[in-house]
């Protein structure tokens, strides 16, 4: 947990959730794991213990994971506004966690308007439910027990239906197959900004999907840029949902990191600008590609492969009210 952080796209970190599982192949070389295992063995860290285990001599997650109440409310110390990635060392909606542990969560999110709050997970489906069926008694409840001077000082007993204005909610996906599987349930999720990150980026992902919806009724479709549309002479039902605000790309860095294709990052680019949705492009990791010989590239290291994507670097953010 940090104040201040190397991610390109927020301002700092915070774990008020700390271990994971492996759920797809994005997830092999995640580099918390590796974190998590050094300071439990480097500093014999209680936070981190019985998280990790060693297999084939790589650092895993044991599945086990653990809301850190020490944590848990470190943004209300912070009063400048800031951009705080939500658990870099876990993800929030892990199986394992109760819904009772995110209504902590989210109850410090609301006691801070002053900040933005990204949230990735790849545990979308688990995402869609809790937004969707979430009591907000006991949001309030959390709200109320873990800051209550806090609470009534910022007098926000009215601080809104969910979803709260200041949490954005993003899936990551690695590949088409993860994109498939995880962007219609963040579509169907209640979110001020919702958005992608194709980081790492191991194959390329098309987001142009707009085919009917069979859980729709066939006619109504869940399209990634667009939100829901139907086809001419359709008779809309239902409330209309808008589409992914934002999408970030990058490739994998870390001994074991896997290549990016150029073309794969620039395809996502150029869907973004026919959509007009902001693009950042994070980093090409440990690889970049040999103008000279298209399709080949060489470990030169996070650094010497920077953030450039065909001479322009990428910073856009959602445009939020």
């Amino acid at each position: 947990m940090s104040d201040h952080s190397a991610i390109e796209w927020t301002d700092a970190t915070w774990n008020p959730t700390v271990g994971c599982s492996i759920v797809s192949p994005g997830c092999t070389n995640c580099y918390a794991m590796k974190v998590a295992d050094g300071l439990q063995r480097r500093f014999n860290s209680k936070k981190y213990a019985g998280l990790t285990k060693t297999v084939n001599g790589n650092a895993v997650w044991t599945g086990e994971v653990r809301l850190d109440e020490s944590a848990l409310l470190q943004p209300l110390k912070w009063r400048k506004p800031k951009r705080i990635f939500v658990n870099s060392m876990s993800d929030l909606f892990h199986e394992s966690l109760s819904d009772a542990a995110i209504d902590k969560v989210f109850g410090v999110m609301a006691l801070c308007p002053q900040h933005t709050f990204q949230v990735l997970t790849k545990r979308a489906e688990r995402m869609r439910h809790y937004l969707t069926s979430c009591n907000r008694d006991g949001i309030e409840y959390e709200m109320d027990r873990i800051a209550p001077a806090h609470w009534r000082n910022r007098e926000l007993q009215d601080y809104g239906d969910m979803p709260l204005k200041n949490v954005w909610l993003g899936v990551s996906c690695e590949r088409q197959e993860e994109a498939d599987e995880r962007i219609p349930h963040l579509l169907q999720t209640p979110a001020a900004v919702r958005f992608v990150s194709a980081e790492p980026l191991l194959g390329p992902i098309d987001l142009w999907n707009g085919d009917p919806d069979p859980r729709l009724g066939g006619h109504k479709a869940t399209h990634t840029f667009l939100g829901d549309w139907w086809e001419p002479g359709d008779n809309p039902k239902g409330p209309s949902r808008h589409g992914v605000d934002w999408v970030i790309v990058g490739g994998e860095s870390g001994a074991r990191a896997r290549p990016m294709h150029p073309d794969w990052a620039r395809s996502l680019r150029d869907q973004c600008a026919a959509a007009e949705v902001p693009f950042f492009f994070k980093q090409w990791g440990e690889f970049l590609t040999d103008d000279g010989y298209p399709g080949e590239s060489h470990r030169v290291g996070k650094k010497a492969a920077g953030r450039l994507l065909d001479g322009v670097e990428h910073n856009e953010f959602p445009r939020v009210s």
